[in-house]
């Protein structure tokens, strides 16, 4: 086990008694004290068990020294009931195995803290899947699932949790252990403590079960407190018959038991499906519709309302999606999917979906109807990336820059559909008393929408307007014989309202099961029964205390409100939903190796946020611990690009960097890196000599005793042929060719390949060299030291020197832009530098919109390529390699910048392409030479990348453009990886042969 700084006698009580990790001091804390809700509440400290046995042991230790345990999966609820005042057991980091599956009996057995898409993927060669398909099933982890009684986008085909859950077995809070499960009412199994709980649990669903019957509303989606009708023979009273007691854990929060495995009911796979984009011109309009749609018999009516459209269409991965299904400006839309056995009969019913939408009196072009229709998606591939729009709801309506957001606290009532549309009426007429407006999203097929009023709550008056909100809403739904809470669990949030919707006699019977079950309170107490008020500042994440005092940034964050410039703002729009827990795409490579939240974008959000609002303590900003958060970010920009919120934590390192720069200096071995470019012209005079580390035995391992350069680790090997372009081309359109350090020192072939392919096609390749006059020269004839975009200045957080080296480069650079000239270069992380922090950094000085001009070497090309592109004519032939793999740099693809190299490798006669589904290939600039860091380097590329490599024949071509890349490729899996340019000579090179 391990430990970490604070926590006392029940820290050191738990690390004697548990092999897995152990977390009490303030930071790691800290990243545990919020989840995706309004609420923060510091734990005591963290548990993060190996194994079942870690947990008991936990429970032991606390229920010993009287204080409460929290078990937690993913982290992503959005009520505050995974967050409290206790030890919390994070399950899943170690606890997340499919255990068994049984194809035949279509169940299988699993872990608490697997994820559902893991679940989903490892069933998938069965033809079986776990249908309670919550829109986080990225991370959504089936324990957590199972605490919140999950429902998901097609639920009025599968029900919710508790409908597929047939077992669960549990860790009682004395510790004891339980099997829940089917039960029959007139014979219990032995005669124990045990049975004797179970058959008090049943005894009490006799007594109550007309309450029950009168007080719980009759809709599919009610998940308010305990699942008590469950004790109630078949819902029916006095009938006899069984009980499944697993449906009483279902719901419970971590407030009854902690799940050890549970047994999952599955369903076969959707093989065949459509999907229809229904249009409404009004949210009233396609909410009225609902109730008509569902006869159709689809698996999921969703709801997409107009602010989510438009937040889309500013978030750059979702973009080409909206524009390709949205028609118009429509106010609301409804994806409508079927998904029966045969295909056929889908595409019949999406034929019949268009009828009954003329039949309600919307269709296009039609001067008697509404404006509205349906788009329809047949191909897979289309309906895939539709319902990723829709799955980022949340996020999407998050992503709002402003400091008033949507709030998570009506989220969730449902009613019944002839209810539907007038309710969303009078809702949005509470919103509008209260000086307010909401966002709409989710299930409309059930009555449920994810309703959030745009609040900012670190104003009073907001806090107020949210309670007033509440209770008048939930005053509504208990007029419409709807439920206050339909979805994602009762938590702070919800609780307190029980007493309103059920009556007193029920919320009686709830805290009996609960005294019953846990009579000292160990288990995550406050929720469910007893809880605080839902608008308890105190448990707020912004407290009334909460305040951030003004710091001093580089970049520019304008964009955001708060101190620094933005700043602030920026590290705030961290929601906590936990996309970046994710295991496809590019974020998080750290997390993918280490599964540690402090690993995490989100996790590292918290930690700033916390920092500079003084809750970490004096100095958090640039202290060592904020190093160590930030130590295993590779700066890959996935998360600018992935993020549905748009946390740019690359950005945010820097500005951690910059600040300790600042204040402590910078190290040794981040001098030499950040210096290379002014010290390289010296160092390819004599290669010899700055090779001899890695060629005479003994200095590799003094490089990493006296600089921390991993010493199983080759470095780029000096070279004296560097590139130079030896003389202007006398005719073509001019391109401006920048060449970068890496490249031009350790890679030369590459510019002079991109050169001479510029030079085939057409164009007059013209080297980005120095101003004319300056004193600085090297080598033969006096040339002088050539440019440099400032990306390992920025590596370092020394930013004055980037921002000289930018300026530098602006000098010669700037002009060709002005006048029209293209600016091309080959490494992405230099090229995109002129697009991402250039501007952030210098401002007027250089534009976002002079960036445009400034492009990677496959985007020129392909923007040539366009219809009205110009053209790129290139001679080229088949090569002997017939088919390849291509690696896309982490930068290219967060600028959406791998499609061009796709579309210039087809230009390739007869190759086939693959690209591999990579996060970083881990190398990441110097991480990868780093003594401390190298092992997690080498981890990350064995992730996908490595693996991949290896498997594909030695005829393959294997393409990356980062050096980086290149180098990872060679060090990890032997291979040689090469640029596109250099492809593109070979193959012209046959073509004019």
């Amino acid at each position: 086990m391990s430990i970490m700084r604070g926590g006392g006698e029940l820290a050191r009580s738990l690390e004697n008694n548990v092999e897995g990790e152990v977390l009490f001091d303030l930071f790691s804390r800290g990243r545990y004290a919020t989840d995706a809700s309004i609420y923060q509440v510091v734990p005591l400290g963290v548990v993060v068990p190996k194994t079942w046995a870690d947990v008991e042991a936990t429970l032991a230790i606390a229920r010993e020294a009287g204080v409460p345990v929290l078990p937690r999966g993913g982290g992503t609820s959005q009520c505050g009931q995974t967050v409290n005042r206790a030890v919390v057991i994070d399950l899943s980091k170690h606890l997340n195995k499919v255990v068994e599956v049984d194809s035949e009996n279509r169940s299988c057995v699993v872990e608490p803290g697997l994820v559902l898409d893991q679940l989903n993927a490892a069933l998938k060669p069965t033809g079986l899947w776990f249908p309670v398909d919550v829109s986080t099933a990225s991370r959504a982890t089936i324990g957590g699932m199972a605490a919140n009684n999950s429902c998901g986008s097609r639920s009025i085909r599968y029900g919710l949790m508790r409908d597929n859950v047939t077992s669960i077995e549990a860790l009682l809070a004395d510790g004891s252990k339980a099997v829940f499960g089917e039960l029959s009412r007139d014979a219990m199994p032995e005669n124990n403590a045990v049975a004797t709980l179970f058959q008090d649990l049943l005894d009490l669903g006799g007594r109550e079960a007309e309450e029950i019957r009168a007080r719980f509303p009759s809709v599919l989606r009610r998940v308010g407190g305990y699942n008590i009708d469950a004790l109630v023979p078949n819902g029916v009273p006095d009938n006899g018959g069984t009980n499944n007691l697993a449906h009483l854990l279902v719901g419970s929060e971590g407030t009854l038991a902690l799940s050890e495995r549970l047994t999952l009911k599955l369903s076969p796979i959707l093989a065949n499906k459509t999907l229809g984009a229904c249009h409404f011109p009004t949210l009233y309009d396609a909410m009225d519709a609902a109730q008509h749609l569902v006869t159709l018999g689809p698996t999921a009516v969703e709801l997409v309302d107009r602010t989510m459209i438009e937040l889309s269409r500013d978030i750059a991965m979702f973009r080409p999606v909206v524009d390709r299904f949205v028609r118009g400006e429509p106010g609301a839309i409804l994806l409508v999917e079927f998904a029966e056995e045969d295909q056929a009969e889908n595409l019949r019913r999406l034929a019949m979906l268009g009828d009954m939408m003329a039949q309600l009196g919307f269709r296009w072009g039609d001067a008697g109807k509404k404006d509205g229709g349906v788009v329809e998606a047949v191909d897979p591939g289309f309906q895939k990336q539709i319902w990723e729009v829709r799955k980022q709801g949340l996020n999407i309506m998050m992503s709002m820059k402003a400091e008033r957001k949507p709030v998570s606290f009506v989220e969730d009532c449902a009613v019944n559909l002839p209810d539907l549309a007038e309710y969303t009426r009078r809702l949005t007429e509470i919103f509008h008393k209260h000086g307010t407006d909401g966002t709409w999203y989710a299930h409309a097929s059930v009555g449920t929408l994810h309703v959030r009023p745009v609040l900012n709550l670190k104003l009073d008056q907001d806090v107020k307007a949210m309670r007033a909100i509440a209770e008048e809403a939930f005053e509504m739904v208990r007029e419409y014989k709807g439920s206050h809470s339909g979805e994602h669990g009762d938590g702070i949030v919800r609780s307190e309202f029980h007493r309103a919707m059920f009556g007193d006699r029920m919320v009686e019977s709830f805290e009996w099961v609960k005294d019953r079950m846990d009579p000292a309170g160990v288990l995550n107490p406050g929720r469910v029964v007893r809880p605080p008020k839902m608008d308890d500042r105190s448990l707020f994440r912004f407290a009334p205390d909460y305040v951030v005092p003004e710091l001093e940034t580089v970049f520019d964050w304008s964009a955001y409100s708060g101190a620094g410039g933005g700043f602030q703002g920026a590290v705030e729009m961290c929601n906590n939903n936990g996309a970046c827990r994710k295991v496809e795409g590019v974020m998080c490579p750290s997390y993918r190796v280490t599964r540690n939240e402090r690993d995490l974008t989100r996790g590292r959000a918290n930690t700033l946020r916390l920092a500079i609002s003084g809750q970490l303590g004096p100095d958090a900003f640039t202290s060592e611990e904020m190093a160590e958060t930030l130590a295993l970010c590779v700066s890959c920009k996935g998360c600018k690009r992935e993020c549905p919120t748009g946390v740019d934590m690359a950005k945010m390192k820097i500005e951690v960097l910059a600040a300790r720069a600042a204040k402590q200096g910078v190290a040794l071995r981040e001098m030499l890196v950040a210096y290379l470019p002014r010290y390289a012209p010296y160092a390819a005079k004599a290669p010899w000599l700055g090779n001899l580390r890695d060629r005479v035995p003994g200095f590799a391992k003094l490089s990493e005793r006296f600089l921390g350069l991993a010493a199983g680790r080759r470095l780029p090997q000096w070279r004296r042929d560097i590139y130079r372009q030896q003389e202007l081309p006398m005719q073509g359109e001019e391109v401006m060719l920048f060449a970068d350090t890496f490249n031009r020192y350790f890679e030369p072939q590459n510019l002079r390949d991109a050169e001479v392919v510029l030079q085939r096609a057409g164009f007059a390749p013209v080297e980005a060299r120095p101003p004319v006059g300056e004193a600085v020269r090297h080598g033969p004839g006096g040339s002088r030291r050539p440019l440099c975009c400032g990306r390992t200045f920025l590596a370092a957080g020394m930013i004055e020197e980037a921002k000289a080296e930018m300026r530098r480069t602006l000098t010669v650079i700037g002009p060709a832009v002005a006048r029209g000239v293209p600016v091309v270069g080959l490494e992405p992380s230099c090229m995109l530098t002129f697009r991402d922090e250039m501007p952030a950094l210098l401002g007027d000085e250089w534009t976002a919109e002079q960036a445009k001009q400034v492009m990677l070497f496959e985007e020129y090309i392909a923007a040539r390529l366009d219809p009205e592109g110009g053209g790129f004519d290139l001679p080229l032939a088949p090569l002997p390699q017939r088919s390849a793999l291509l690696h896309g740099h982490c930068h290219q693809k967060a600028f959406n910048a791998v499609a061009p190299i796709q579309e210039v490798l087809g230009l390739v006669p007869e190759l086939e392409v693959e690209l591999v589904n990579t996060s970083c290939c881990g190398m990441a600039g110097n991480f990868g030479y780093q003594a401390e860091t190298a092992a997690v380097s080498l981890a990350m590329g064995e992730l996908n990348l490595l693996p991949r490599v290896r498997a594909a024949g030695a005829e393959a071509l294997v393409i990356a453009d980062g050096t980086s890349c290149r180098h990872q490729i060679a060090e990890g899996a032997a291979r040689e990886a090469v640029h596109v340019a250099r492809l593109l000579r070979e193959s012209s090179d046959l073509a004019l042969n």
